[in-house]
């Protein structure tokens, strides 16, 4: 005699070799005894043999109609047995009694599972519902395999084109669309990126890397609507100066301006003029809801994303020929011993005389220039400064000098910053195809070096004067330059040991940085109440809103400018590509990393084991990985002398860009027998 009998809800065959009152013992056909149920025994039979019988039954369950079956079931609760005598023969065999069972398991949409070998029809508008869903079920699966065969011949369907950084980054793993990627990946054994640059779906690398970035920074687009421009709700009075500013030629947000007063007087007054756009934009406005959500302009080469809409811009910005609103900090200076003598703010709009690009006469303003030495090729606007830039140049390093003995050290300009400008971008900006023209910079020119020392004045000039008045600002500090130890943001007034003042908060870019305007928020209840300013600045002291605001700062912050980062390293490496550049002057700096001499560039280097930091080689340049921003380098030959023990070079292993990209994990998964997901995001 064999037993059908219920194994943890799967039937199962075997010989039953004794049966107690309440179990039987069970020979399976694998040679097992197993101690079965009573109450779990469905279905004693003398032939077929117990393998047979389950081979025969799921035979003829594949011919089962179960539209039919579901008609010819009994209205109540019956056994498996009672369906097989009206659907087959009456009595049903052994075989057709297992295909019965085998049927009513298999739909549990059709019938509903009562315990012990016996069903219940489920209700017709129940089954209806179950067997629209199950005809959905088929259509979606149909198209996802139809969607994957697309990838595969290497085409790709739309619809997951529209979700392609979804997919990648963030997907939903019950869309069909990923499931299409997922299965056309897994059947071609090819890694799911590769698989989405062969379709197509992935236009270039410059493509995926700037879709990426605003797949996780900017999801609604960098649009800002329809946004009126606010007015200013005070008449301000005209300042008695000619100011100008100092930019690149690309900047429309002219944020700083300058003006000099007194020369040959023997007491000068600096002007130091920030555009104001916090004296119209109120907080929890709408602008301030789209800067605050923003943080800051995103730049790259060739194309930016400003924090503030192009109309708001042009309405603030310093743009020469206009009076424009400012907060000017005005500072009395001696002119002999350069001594700060006093300083007040005031509120005021500020005739801005000129626009200077520092691009177009950085190679005019020389010290010698400044000093007297006359150049023909200076131009008309450049000439009307001379001398209030040479002025100003001998504050800037008096300045300098007297922070750098706060510091502890000098402070050195060891690399130019470079430059990029891309040839033929039109209206849409960079596709990842421009031709790249690197320029150079050197930090700590003239201009440069004035530019800096007066925002550092005005940074830390205010940021004390806040902290004077009890009105909290945000703050950048150093506790010290011990290596390790990182500049933190904050609410409260520390020194900065980095700068080598008492205090710091960034106040001079208020059209870039919201972190500017927040502060300027502040400014402006100190010029307008001074000691009471506390009681009515936009953020009060221990303001857990203004605590939030940092934080959201810093990630923004330093995520705009990894971006950045990652961008200047594409343009590069395509600049590398476009000139045909395969080897470079390289100086390491440290084991098995170097950075290019003449390019803003660090790569892995092979060859150089054991060299000291700072060693100086040739490389050859490897093949460029335009996706996950990497180039490779072999030492060529060392260039200095080896039996040097001189390993500054002054290399500065705390420098930003001194670190590789680090990839991101794409989120798509497929089986892990499967070839490992490529990482190529910076």
């Amino acid at each position: 005699m064999h037993l059908l009998f219920d194994d943890a809800g799967k039937p199962t065959t075997g010989r039953i070799l004794s049966e107690a009152d309440n179990s039987l013992q069970v020979e399976l056909d694998s040679g097992k005894r197993v101690k079965v149920k009573s109450a779990n025994a469905w279905l004693r039979f003398d032939k077929p043999e117990p393998s047979a019988l389950m081979s025969q039954a799921l035979a003829l369950q594949a011919d089962m109609e179960l539209p039919l079956a579901y008609e010819f079931a009994p209205e109540d609760e019956f056994d498996f047995a009672a369906l097989a005598g009206v659907y087959f023969d009456d009595p049903p065999s052994a075989v057709q009694q297992a295909a019965a069972l085998l049927c009513l398991q298999s739909a549990p949409h059709y019938f509903r599972r009562m315990g012990k070998g016996r069903f219940k029809k489920a209700p017709a508008d129940i089954l209806a519902q179950a067997l629209v869903a199950i005809e959905k079920k088929q259509q979606v699966q149909a198209q996802i395999e139809a969607w994957a065969a697309e990838l595969v011949a290497g085409t790709c369907p739309d619809p997951v084109r529209a979700q392609l950084y979804k997919i990648l980054f963030k997907p939903d793993k019950n869309s069909p669309e990923y499931k299409a990627v997922v299965q056309a990946a897994r059947g071609s054994h090819t890694a799911p990126l590769t698989l989405l640059l062969q379709s197509g779906a992935i236009e270039n690398a410059y493509e995926f890397h700037w879709q990426r970035f605003l797949f996780e920074h900017f999801p609604k687009g960098t649009g800002f609507g329809e946004l009126a421009v606010p007015s200013l709700s005070e008449a301000l009075p005209l300042a008695d100066v000619q100011a100008f500013s100092i930019d690149d030629s690309q900047t429309t947000e002219i944020d700083d301006a300058l003006s000099v007063q007194g020369l040959g007087t023997g007491c000068v007054t600096l002007g130091i003029h920030i555009a104001a756009p916090a004296l119209s934009i109120a907080p929890d406005s709408a602008l301030d809801q789209i800067a605050r959500q923003r943080m800051s302009t995103v730049y790259m080469p060739g194309h930016k994303i400003t924090m503030l809409p192009d109309t708001v811009v042009q309405a603030f910005t310093l743009q020469a020929g206009q009076a424009c609103p400012a907060v000017s900090l005005y500072v009395r200076i001696d002119e002999t011993s350069l001594a700060v003598l006093d300083s007040h703010t005031r509120l005021e709009r500020v005739p801005i005389a000129d626009n200077l690009r520092h691009d177009q006469i950085d190679h005019i303003v020389t010290e010698a220039w400044l000093q007297g030495e006359p150049n023909p090729e200076a131009p008309a606007e450049a000439q009307r400064w001379q001398a209030s830039l040479s002025w100003l140049h001998g504050l800037a390093k008096h300045l300098k000098a007297a922070r750098e003995v706060v510091r502890g050290k000098p402070e050195t300009f060891n690399r130019p910053d470079h430059t990029f400008k891309l040839d033929g971008v039109g209206e849409r900006g960079p596709q990842g195809h421009e031709t790249v023209v690197m320029g150079l910079r050197q930090r700590g020119a003239p201009l440069d070096l004035i530019v800096a020392e007066a925002m550092i004045v005005a940074n830390s000039t205010w940021g004390q004067w806040l902290a004077q008045c009890g009105v909290p600002g945000i703050y950048r500090s150093q506790a010290s330059l011990s290596p390790g130890i990182k500049v933190r943001m904050g609410a409260k007034a520390l020194p900065h040991a980095g700068i080598g003042v008492p205090a710091y908060a960034w106040s001079t870019s208020p059209l870039r940085r919201y972190v500017d305007m927040v502060n300027q928020w502040q400014i402006i209840a100190c010029v307008r109440h001074g000691a009471t300013a506390a009681l009515v600045a936009p953020f009060k002291p221990k303001d857990a809103n203004l605590l939030a605001v940092i934080g959201a700062f810093d990630a923004a912050y330093g995520a705009y400018n990894d971006f950045q980062r990652g961008m200047e390293r594409y343009w590069t490496l395509k600049y590398l590509e476009q000139n045909g550049i395969t080897e470079l002057d390289a100086t390491l700096i440290k084991e098995q990393l170097v950075r290019a001499d003449t390019l803003p560039l660090v790569m892995s280097v092979m060859g150089a084991d054991g060299w000291p930091r700072g060693a100086q080689a040739r490389v050859r340049l490897g093949r460029s990985d335009l996706m996950a921003l990497d180039i490779s380098a072999t030492v060529v030959a060392r260039l200095d002398n080896p039996d040097s023990t001189d390993d500054d070079a002054l290399i500065d292993p705390e420098d930003d860009d001194a670190v590789l990209t680090t990839p991101v994990a794409l989120a798509i998964e497929v089986d892990e027998a499967e070839p490992p997901v490529e990482n190529p995001a910076p």
